[in-house]
């Protein structure tokens, strides 16, 4: 199983541990990849109101150079996942649209052909790896821990472009936390926004948002949460002090990227996993799984 990897910039900026714990994991699932290290960046939504055409280029160019491997791209940003296929549905379907921004990618000598999927590494071990091989590598099961998935938006919506999920109830992250042995929290945050697209122009309305949703996985148990998003990661992790002070509470929640909840599944080291990167500590997860390790149960 071998796919192109783009990391995208969050996870090679704000978020190293995500970047960081991909690498730790991959090798374990079965996973072969090819950095795509001259890629840039997707655009994230913002390039793309201001010039459409070259935040299409920015995709096209990165799918060109996957295609010229024979590889479809894994993504590890639920963000990227979601501007990217946008663009991949566009370039792949719209007439004329693959020929105008061939001519941009041209003095670099590429051209894309339509031949590249985009796989989010979730999407990845929930269909081509298969959580029945999931459930077999977790050496250390998550079984004491109450989990929150937190979706966001690009992962899901819009549907037509995604076509993975249920955007209305989606079930990925719910059947990756029971494959690792842990119980999924049920709650209505879980698919909504966390606010980051509004943070820097409008941060008190955001953080209400990211603080509305860790309120009420709280409420519903959860010991900690667990997203396919590095900007989500950043709203729910680097502000959640700010979004306590918003809420009028301490949440003391840990955030973890889903590379980072297989990887202690897989009794991998917590300096492997970039855990010590978070803003919010994660030491109340990892003595719960030392106390198991040391005071193991009875069979």
């Amino acid at each position: 199983m071998k796919y192109a990897l783009y990391p995208g910039c969050a996870a090679q900026g704000a978020t190293p541990e995500l970047y960081q714990s991909t690498r730790a994991i991959i090798g374990r699932l079965g996973i072969e990849v090819v950095e795509l290290t001259a890629a840039a960046c997707c655009g994230a939504g913002v390039v793309t109101e201001a010039n459409p055409d070259m935040a299409l280029a920015l995709n096209a160019r990165t799918f060109a150079q996957a295609e010229a491997l024979g590889l479809d791209v894994m993504t590890i940003c639920g963000t990227c996942q979601g501007v990217m296929s946008a663009a991949n549905r566009r370039l792949k379907t719209e007439a004329g649209i693959l020929d105008r921004i061939n001519s941009l990618l041209e003095p670099e000598g590429l051209a894309y052909h339509g031949r590249v999927q985009v796989k989010h590494l979730l999407w990845i071990v929930v269909r081509d790896i298969g959580l029945t091989r999931l459930s077999a590598m977790t050496s250390v099961p998550m079984g004491d821990f109450h989990i929150a998935p937190f979706y966001g938006c690009y992962i899901l919506r819009p549907s037509w472009e995604l076509g993975f999920d249920d955007p209305e109830n989606p079930q990925s992250l719910e059947q990756v936390i029971k494959a690792v042995g842990g119980e999924p929290v049920a709650y209505s945050g879980r698919t909504k926004c966390c606010g980051f697209p509004i943070i820097l122009e409008k941060e008190a309305i955001a953080v209400a948002m990211s603080g509305m949703h860790m309120d009420e996985a709280k409420e519903h148990g959860a010991d900690f949460m667990v997203t396919p998003c590095p900007l989500c990661h950043m709203s729910l992790d680097i502000y959640q002090e700010r979004a306590g002070h918003a809420m009028n509470r301490e949440f003391h929640l840990p955030i973890l990227h889903v590379p980072q909840l297989l990887g202690l599944a897989m009794g991998l080291p917590a300096k492997d996993l970039g855990l010590s990167h978070h803003v919010i500590s994660v030491d109340s997860i990892l003595a719960k799984l030392e106390r198991r390790r040391t005071n193991p149960q009875p069979s």
